[in-house]
């Protein structure tokens, strides 16, 4: 593949990622006042058919992220991305014009198994790159669907204004185009020689996972993202209560400040990754990555002033230099025939995380912040900061592996 096909291929799968990310962004700010049209039920009852509806996305990104890994190793990465991608818009349709809240979870579950694509997306990175380049193209997405996290809550708080459903359709055509744009630009990265049979004993998450557990050093990465994406979920998930309950912010405080995060990951991600690896290697950039994760959840733990949880945001934006170089790291352990496959592992543990992390960070913020027992509203980015020392932990034992010999 020449320079420039492969530039333009990046690009466009980068773009595959921004789409995603805007569309998960559009109707973040709509749908509370969707569930009350649907249901006429109280503020705190939609909160927790919100939680649900989190819950179907997650726990089937979870079981179809390795199946569209392994489709992927299997007939390539362009048919499944473009399929997926077209289906995403078909999708958000259904929820648009959705009658019934049964219609509404049937399209988060669709979502769910579309939003699975990104492991093909990243399997395009490890066909095109070259393994010590790998970290940074790897940023690179991951800066996309940064800024697609900028921009979708933003447009789809526009959008709803004048309809609550709107930000759906928005959505259905941005994915739509994309698909069609992309039937005639994107190439495809897995020459034929590469790709794999497909197994139904692989393309499970259990599957998966045990097949990635034949590299320990690959599985000790797993364990890793799987820690940092555990704690990362009390900033997902209780946030906003948060920031309501202990400062006052209003929406629009809380929209800005989740903006200027995505913001700063994506400089960080898709600017500074690749410069950093280069200069200072994948093994420390992962590790000074994960190192700043801790004081940025202690300063949200403790904060009693604004200015702290904003000190904290830009300190934690910098933990976004860890996954990508752990990605790179990985991915010259795995076989070239099986980056599908690594992906869609690495998906799973994710999606664990989001199946069972909200759940539980939500509950430690409402029993530290009800009033009865000891008060500690900053309990939540507490037993993150746990969390990470253990990631950390486990991080440093297993950098001291990654010297294991490369797959034939």
């Amino acid at each position: 593949m020449s320079e420039s096909t492969t530039k333009s291929t990046l690009i466009f799968v980068a773009f595959i990622v921004f789409i995603d990310m805007v569309g998960i962004g559009l109707i973040i700010p709509v749908m509370p006042a969707l569930l009350e049209s649907m249901t006429g039920a109280s503020e705190d009852q939609t909160a927790t058919i919100g939680g649900w509806l989190l819950f179907a996305y997650a726990i089937m990104q979870f079981l179809f992220a390795p199946i569209v890994g392994g489709l992927s190793d299997r007939y390539g990465r362009r048919p499944v991305l473009l399929v997926m991608l077209f289906l995403l818009g078909i999708d958000y349709i259904i929820m648009a014009v959705a009658p019934d809240l049964w219609w509404l979870f049937a399209g988060r579950l669709l979502s769910g198994i579309m939003g699975a694509s990104w492991t093909a997306a990243n399997s395009c990175v490890a066909d095109i790159a070259s393994p010590e380049e790998r970290g940074k193209y790897f940023g690179i997405l991951g800066g996309a669907g940064a800024s697609g996290f900028i921009i979708g809550p933003a447009l789809g708080g526009l959008l709803g204004e004048f309809s609550v459903r709107l930000p759906f359709i928005c959505a259905a055509v941005l994915a739509i185009t994309g698909s069609v744009i992309g039937y005639f630009i994107l190439r495809e990265t897995l020459p034929h020689d590469r790709r794999r049979r497909f197994s139904w004993l692989r393309a499970n998450p259990l599957g998966t996972l045990i097949q990635m557990s034949k590299t320990p050093v690959v599985m000790g990465f797993i364990g890793v993202i799987f820690l940092l994406q555990t704690a990362s979920q009390s900033t997902f998930s209780v946030w906003a209560y948060f920031n309501r309950f202990q400062f006052g912010w209003s929406e629009f405080e809380i929209g800005m400040s989740v903006a200027l995060y995505g913001l700063l990951l994506a400089v960080v991600q898709g600017g500074l990754v690749g410069v950093i690896i280069k200069r200072i290697g994948a093994k420390r950039t992962c590790l000074y990555g994960l190192v700043v994760a801790l004081p940025s959840y202690l300063l949200f733990a403790f904060a009693d002033a604004a200015w702290m949880m904003i000190l904290g945001i830009f300190i934690g934006s910098f933990a976004g230099l860890s996954f990508p170089a752990m990605q790179q790291m990985m991915s010259e352990r795995i076989s070239e025939y099986a980056q599908g496959e690594l992906q869609g592992a690495i998906a799973s543990a994710i999606s664990i995380t989001s199946i069972f992390g909200p759940v539980m960070m939500t509950t430690t913020f409402s029993e530290f912040a009800d009033g009865e027992g000891y008060y500690f509203p900053g309990a939540p980015f507490a037993l993150s900061a746990v969390i990470s020392v253990a990631a950390m932990l486990l991080l440093m034992w297993n950098l001291r592996r990654v010297h294991e010999t490369r797959p034939d």
